[in-house]
């Protein structure tokens, strides 16, 4: 248990959608440096389990998230410090390790989906940024607050968001850090619908997900490792991904029993995909020398 979200899976009716909910609505739900490795693990320990299929990510309140609580900023963070070469080399691996909390996101094998209601703001669009796909309500919007305070963003929404929207549009963002409301993230790119209100955008974003859910998890999580490394190679590496991949997972079974399905306008029915054994189990079994 944390303060910052909780996390949990849905009725037995949406089999494999986990909902990490942001819960501290009173704060609009802002960060502090614990939320960080508290996301990362627990998004990677569902993956690891194996049965989740997708992930949908909300919150309460009448924001999504206002990113970093300021008052981070103002404390006397070892994790801050830049005095001296030393220090900025610590500072260094310890953005490094941040930037990876939301990696995780995107690294995961199952999609994630993000809910987004009233602001989206400094950290909460790095983070949504590093989501599968987007949603929001009406009253939704984004803006890459870091620069009203003087400095850059720095977990991942200069490198995510320039690959969404048009550039021109990212460096507006970064340069200006004005608010793109839903409307325009809808015409950009940004996000994928834009529901009346907060109620409508859960109900979207958990029928998505169970559309996503009902499909191979197998086939899912290899599109996803071929769409991600499309992203970030050129077509004749991406295409070379492809074959490695595709060789790597092909499964025939899977395929008739997705393929019967379809035939008799039924829900398939597929195996979770197996769990990651953790190291320690690994090293554990390792053959004495």
């Amino acid at each position: 248990m944390n303060e910052f979200f909780q996390i949990g899976g849905l009725t037995p009716g949406m089999q494999g959608i986990s909902h990490l909910v942001l819960n501290r609505p009173e704060r609009m739900n802002t960060m502090a440096p614990a939320f960080f490795p508290a996301l990362r693990d627990a998004v990677r320990g569902l993956a690891d389990e194996g049965a989740t299929r997708v992930l949908v990510i909300s919150s309460t309140g009448k924001h999504f998230s206002a990113g970093m609580a300021l008052d981070v900023f103002d404390s006397d963070e070892a994790m801050l410090a830049t005095g001296s070469a030393r220090a900025r080399l610590s500072f260094q691996e310890s953005l490094r390790r941040l930037v990876d909390c939301f990696s995780a996101l995107d690294e995961v094998r199952f999609p994630v989906i993000c809910a987004v209601q009233g602001g989206c703001i400094g950290g909460g669009l790095d983070l949504a940024s590093a989501c599968d796909i987007r949603v929001c309500s009406a009253d939704a919007f984004f803006t890459v607050q870091e620069i009203h305070i003087g400095m850059m963003a720095d977990i991942g929404v200069l490198q995510r968001l320039p690959k969404i929207v048009p550039q021109g549009l990212a460096r507006q963002m970064a340069y200006t850090g004005e608010r793109l409301s839903a409307e325009r993230a809808l015409a950009a790119g940004l996000v994928n619908a834009v529901l009346p209100d907060a109620g409508a955008l859960l109900q979207h974003a958990l029928a998505l997900a169970g559309d996503i859910a009902a499909k191979s998890p197998l086939a899912i999580a290899g599109s996803k490792l071929a769409l991600n490394h499309a992203r970030d190679h050129g077509t004749a590496a991406a295409l070379q991904q492809m074959t490695l991949l595709q060789s790597a997972i092909f499964d025939i079974e899977e395929m008739a029993r997705a393929i019967a399905a379809w035939k008799d306008k039924r829900p398939a029915e597929f195996e979770a995909l197996a769990q990651v054994a953790p190291l320690s189990a690994a090293s554990s079994q390792a053959p004495q020398r």
